[in-house]
């Protein structure tokens, strides 16, 4: 028997000797909570009808990208049409008394040169002609405004954006500002809401971590609102290449909000066995395995490792393969 187990304590000893020991001491980690954020639009611009009518024309849909100014329905109401038809037949009529006045003025003028009417009668001529010309002017003034309230039916998207919502359908009767479509505009942005008790955590600048679409994206708090609402404070994240498909869609974000001390190892120095973690430790000139408990798991220059919560103590020299 002692044979076979003097080689077998010897093929052991260059396994020892080539791992690598690690002084454990307490480290400063950052403390994490994680809360969700809502994906917003920077700005929330409804699009008013100008003119009260019927909606002749309904041109977006929820989901659409649209630019300023661009037409996005067409309110209709009849009664200009036939308002404009009246004043331009008032004017028809005033340019036929118009045309008349204006020839029995030349007439006029001419009788005058003989003198068989006196200049009385020709001053009348010539002011019948002004009211004539001025009244003409009148109304296509006003034939002016009734066509461009019909032109006010065209209701235009008041920024660039995505339309997040229709609220009438196509032959709706509207009232003269009510919304016909609700423009996100102004770009996307990660909106949070923050127990007041981390206030103190809500720092301009402040890096992020934030699960999105199975990534794991950084982003930076942009703004801070000072007005607590609900006892929460609101903060804007920028997080570039936000996903914009949805608005109001949730999002895992991770907030630094302290630090504490623990100790770290390497991920490689632990050993799961039947559902318990192991950890060796070099005790003299032999290393012995310790049971710990773990905790998070921490990146650092590119290299994952193991909080151990219990099993180890400062100044233990743990053995990592």
């Amino acid at each position: 028997m002692r044979r076979f187990v003097l080689p077998l304590v010897i093929l052991l000893a260059p396994t020892l000797a080539g791992a690598e020991n690690l002084t454990v001491a307490p480290e400063t980690v950052t403390e994490w909570k994680a809360v969700y954020g809502r994906i917003e639009t920077k700005e929330t611009v409804p699009a008013r009808a100008r003119l009260g009518g019927l909606v002749a024309d309904l041109l977006v849909s929820e989901g659409d990208l649209v630019e300023a100014g661009q037409r996005i329905a067409m309110v209709r109401d009849d009664k200009i049409d036939f308002q404009i038809a009246a004043t331009e037949a008032r004017v028809e009529a005033l340019q036929s008394q118009l045309a008349t006045a204006e020839s029995e003025l030349e007439r006029g003028e001419a009788l005058k040169e003989r003198g068989v009417i006196t200049t009385q009668r020709l001053d009348q001529l010539r002011t019948s002609v002004d009211v004539l010309q001025g009244q003409i002017n009148s109304i296509a003034a006003e034939r002016d405004v009734l066509t461009q309230r019909a032109a006010e039916g065209e209701v235009l998207a008041p920024d660039a954006g995505r339309v997040l919502t229709v609220p009438v359908t196509p032959g709706a009767v509207i009232l003269a500002g009510e919304p016909v479509a609700t423009i996100g505009s102004g770009g996307f942005f990660l909106r949070l809401a923050i127990p007041e008790r981390h206030a103190g955590a809500m720092v301009e600048g402040t890096a992020l971590r934030i699960a999105a679409n199975g990534q794991d994206l950084e982003g930076r708090i942009a703004k801070v609102y000072p007005q607590i609402e609900n006892g929460r404070v609101v903060a804007d994240v920028e997080l570039p290449g936000i996903d914009t498909a949805f608005v109001n869609a949730r999002v895992l974000v991770e907030l630094p909000i302290g630090e504490r001390s623990a100790i770290l190892v390497p991920e490689a120095a632990v050993d799961t066995r039947s559902g318990l973690d192991f950890v060796a430790v070099q005790q003299a000139e032999h290393a012995v395995e310790r049971a710990v408990m773990l905790g998070d798991r921490i990146a650092r220059d590119g290299e994952s490792y193991v909080e151990v919560l219990t099993g180890l103590n400062s100044g233990d020299v743990v053995v990592v393969p």
